[in-house]
């Protein structure tokens, strides 16, 4: 792989990854742009003790452009875009209208391909490893940063989802704090340790393997399983078969299986609901131990792939009882979740 480092116009980073070392990238950003102006704020919500961010300016964010004014898409033809090169492989710059910036953490977005139309199961294995491989650069670059206790690198995809830019990319969140998801999934690990001595994730996946009804496919390095309390009608984690608190902890067997486990997920995920259906949106999201945190090597890494549609036309809400009190219902049985994931194995 290679790094090359630059910045945009109004002073962000941007920095390309590339699988061939002789990749030149020089190109620089024309555009009149004036500095990142950004009001986030951390408040605390005394009744439940999760972090509240405040970040009013993402009201002006970029909203839906038509394809020919990608923001995402290369500088071709004149088009005004965040990445000046005519043409790239992956590359990562910090968000121009960032939830977490200023002192506060930072948000950047991962770009996967410079094809405009390409989903993340359109990429090769080869590209894919390359995402993973800036996953986890960034990671360790962020977590370096002062005042950062977690980095979550996810994807969002679909309009369901609340998708306002259709190009494939990510986003990379450095925290400067532990997510409410995370914080309480430390609590629960802490409880099994006292309680029996072992480590809940290493249960957890174990007694899926033993169980078998649930598990959607394995190899030699990595488990993927419906959860036996899955909230979401379908609903995918991902663990590698060696616990490890983070994408950096990951030995090179891992790495090299991970593309072809991960594409055949996201291509089953598109395969749910039949050939007559668009493509099928999800969150796909990676769980990383805080760092700082001197229990971190308890914490298990994987990744969770999910999505809001419940049956072909038909979305999953968070209405009253999950938005309201946090109580998830689930149409769809785990267990004939993962049944209808390993039938729409792809050939």
């Amino acid at each position: 792989m290679k790094k090359t480092v630059t910045t945009l116009a109004d002073g962000r980073e941007l920095i390309y990854y590339d699988g061939r070392d002789d990749a030149v990238r020089t190109a620089t950003d024309p555009r009149p742009l004036t500095a990142v102006v950004s009001r986030s704020e951390i408040r605390l919500d005394e009744l439940t003790g999760d972090p509240v961010t405040i970040a009013s300016h993402r009201q002006a964010r970029t909203y839906h452009p038509p394809a020919d004014a990608c923001p995402l898409c290369p500088a071709t033809g004149g088009r005004e875009s965040e990445v000046p090169e005519e043409a790239y492989e992956v590359v990562v710059f910090e968000n121009r209208f960032p939830s977490l910036s200023g002192g506060v953490g930072r948000c950047e977005v991962v770009c996967f391909t410079d094809d405009h139309t390409a989903s993340f199961a359109d990429l090769t294995e080869e590209r894919t490893r390359l995402v993973l491989d800036a996953w986890t650069d960034r990671t360790a670059a962020l977590s370096a940063l002062p005042g950062v206790q977690q980095v979550y690198c996810f994807e969002n995809r679909g309009q369901e989802i609340g998708v306002t830019l259709p190009h494939s990319h990510g986003q990379i969140y450095a925290f400067p704090f532990v997510a409410p998801r995370t914080a309480a999934t430390r609590r629960r690990v802490d409880e099994h340790r006292r309680a029996t001595g072992r480590n809940l994730f290493d249960d957890l996946v174990a007694r899926e393997r033993a169980d078998g009804e649930r598990i959607v496919l394995e190899t030699e390095h990595w488990t993927a399983f419906v959860p036996y309390a899955a909230h979401w009608p379908y609903e995918v984690h991902l663990h590698p078969r060696r616990r490890v608190p983070d994408l950096l902890a990951l030995d090179e067997a891992a790495r090299a299986d991970f593309a072809p486990v991960y594409l055949e997920l996201l291509r089953r995920f598109d395969r749910l609901f039949g050939p007559d259906q668009p493509p099928t949106p999800y969150i796909s999201a990676w769980h990383q131990a805080p760092f700082g945190d001197p229990r971190r090597e308890d914490f298990g890494l994987h990744l969770e792939l999910f999505t809001v549609r419940r049956a072909p036309g038909k979305l999953k809400f968070l209405a009253g009882t999950e938005s309201g009190m946090g109580a998830f219902m689930n149409d769809v049985r785990p267990e004939d979740a993962a049944r209808r994931l390993r039938e729409v194995a792809s050939a």
